[in-house]
């Protein structure tokens, strides 16, 4: 039988040898010099080492979740938008437009001339008529000219090899009669196509375009628009539309006038 004296000393005992093992397991000894710390903290209390957690005690690491890079790499490559129905449909206006515009005109002319002959001592119908219906047929001349300029405009591969800034004079003539000097600066790009043409694109007092290319871009001109686009645009703030030539920002996604996609 187990006084019950001797069943006290061994309850506490227990007891002691219990808070013994659960003291043991919060601590950790360091790797450094052999002291034992807290789990709890990253730095031994007295080398201040870095403590090795266990794989029990280490915190989860974050799930690592994979993005797609950042950037402007679908700014690469000659875009598949210009296959979009409204360029073809802004071609179709624009020629309408074209014609609409010298009907009028050739309307206005021919109205005026008839008039003209009508009531000037100096010059009878239908010999006005006939002045009227020439300069009115002139401009629908002129504007099926402008079409069929426009539908014969080829698709092309190219390069920019060169760019030129030129200080330039010439003569103005005011509104005394007289000629005076004027000078300005003249911007030109430089383009060699895929069939080896060498073509020039000028403009009078605006760099806009020169700075906008760059010596090696390669660029695409489209059939029927006559316009430029550049293979790589991941560098560029602006882009222009396709259409008609318009200014945007490049993280704009249709054109502010004509509402054509922007090629990019």
């Amino acid at each position: 039988m187990v006084s019950p004296a001797e069943a006290a000393v061994e309850v506490a005992a227990a007891a002691m040898e219990d808070d013994e093992n659960t003291t043991q397991e919060e601590k950790m000894i360091c790797p450094n010099c052999g002291a034992d710390s807290d789990k709890s903290v990253k730095f031994c209390v007295h080398c201040g080492s870095p403590q090795v957690q266990s794989a029990t005690n280490q915190a989860p690491e974050p799930e690592t979740v994979e993005r797609e890079p950042v950037g402007n790499n679908a700014l690469i490559g000659y875009s598949e938008r210009i296959n979009d129905p409204a360029f073809a449909s802004y071609q179709r206006q624009a020629t309408a437009w074209s014609f609409l515009f010298a009907g009028i005109l050739a309307v206005i002319v021919i109205v005026s001339f008839y008039i003209y002959g009508e009531k000037s001592s100096e010059m009878d119908n239908p010999q006005a008529l006939y002045i009227g219906l020439g300069i009115g047929g002139m401009f629908l001349a002129i504007a099926v000219l402008s079409t069929i300029s426009r539908m014969r405009v080829k698709q092309w591969d190219g390069v920019v090899i060169d760019k030129k800034k030129e200080k330039k004079t010439r003569r103005n003539k005011g509104s005394d009669g007289r000629y005076y000097p004027e000078r300005y600066t003249l911007y030109t790009v430089v383009f060699k196509t895929d069939r080896g043409k060498i073509l020039n694109r000028s403009v009078d007092n605006d760099d806009t375009v020169f700075n906008y290319f760059q010596i090696g871009d390669l660029v695409r001109q489209h059939k029927g628009l006559g316009t430029l686009e550049k293979y790589d645009k991941s560098r560029d703030s602006i882009i222009f539309c396709n259409a008609c030539s318009t200014l945007n920002d490049i993280n704009d996604d249709k054109c502010a006038r004509c509402s054509c996609p922007l090629l990019k």
